[in-house]
């Protein structure tokens, strides 16, 4: 029997952050720190969608 409603994506949040937090460190001069902000964000985000998702 299949499931009932496709489970939501994740990984998109964790990519976008870290692009964009990447970005914004680049513009800020701190690129290392833009991308651990940007990861830390968007593993938050995930956690919660797939919390949201169960």
């Amino acid at each position: 029997m299949p499931p009932s409603r496709s489970p939501l994506a994740g990984g998109f949040p964790i990519a976008a952050l870290i692009l964009g937090g990447t970005i914004l460190g680049l513009m800020a001069g701190e690129p290392t720190i833009g991308f651990l902000v940007g990861l830390a964000l968007g593993v938050a985000i995930a956690l919660w969608v797939w919390w949201r998702d169960r």
